[in-house]
């Protein structure tokens, strides 16, 4: 049954709302997804502050007019059906879900379109690119690392020397008894 005009327009509002809320948004293509995979992928999302959409194109265009016209995309020629992935937490998270998911399925099922972070348009192979980037945990761990090492390494250098001082004295103690 055709949707009235003012469903249409609440469909339009609330994305537009959703378009200001979000850090990051990824434009998916999903073709014969099975709705077991779908409420999968939608769960693992929701566990990431991200959220699952699927939209019809011209409602999405007309939601993306907010957006300046060099950094919108263009909805109308995008291949399939279209999902638009909101990330409300970590910037990163939805598109490595997505990824992940597409590790895992052989049938190409959903793929990347292109996003939105910041209002700049990224096209679909640097959302690819910024779904292999080590997440934001990662990357501050191996800051900490990378911080610690020369600490550590001084330490152990001052701690070899005040060594090398006990086992000298040590050794002199045992030839003078």
């Amino acid at each position: 049954m055709p949707k009235t005009k003012q469903q249409k327009q609440a469909i339009i509002h609330e994305l537009e709302t959703k378009l200001t809320q979000a850090n990051s948004i990824i434009f998916a293509s999903f073709n014969a997804l099975s709705v077991k995979e779908g409420e999968v992928l939608r769960q693992k999302l929701i566990n990431e502050q991200s959220e699952f959409l699927a939209v019809k194109k011209t409602l999405l265009a007309r939601a993306l007019a907010q957006i300046p016209p060099e950094e919108r995309p263009d909805v109308k020629n995008f291949d399939g059906q279209v999902a638009v992935i909101f990330g409300y937490g970590d910037q990163l998270a939805p598109a490595k879900i997505v990824r992940d998911f597409q590790k895992k399925d052989e049938a190409n099922k959903i793929m990347f379109l292109g996003g939105l972070l910041d209002n700049h348009w990224l096209n679909a192979s640097e959302v690819e690119i910024l779904a292999n980037l080590p997440s934001k945990l990662e990357l501050q761990a191996h800051l900490v690392g990378t911080l610690q090492n020369p600490i550590n390494n001084l330490v152990n250098v001052l701690a070899n020397n005040l060594r090398g001082l006990v086992i000298a004295l040590g050794r002199i103690a045992n030839q003078q008894v």
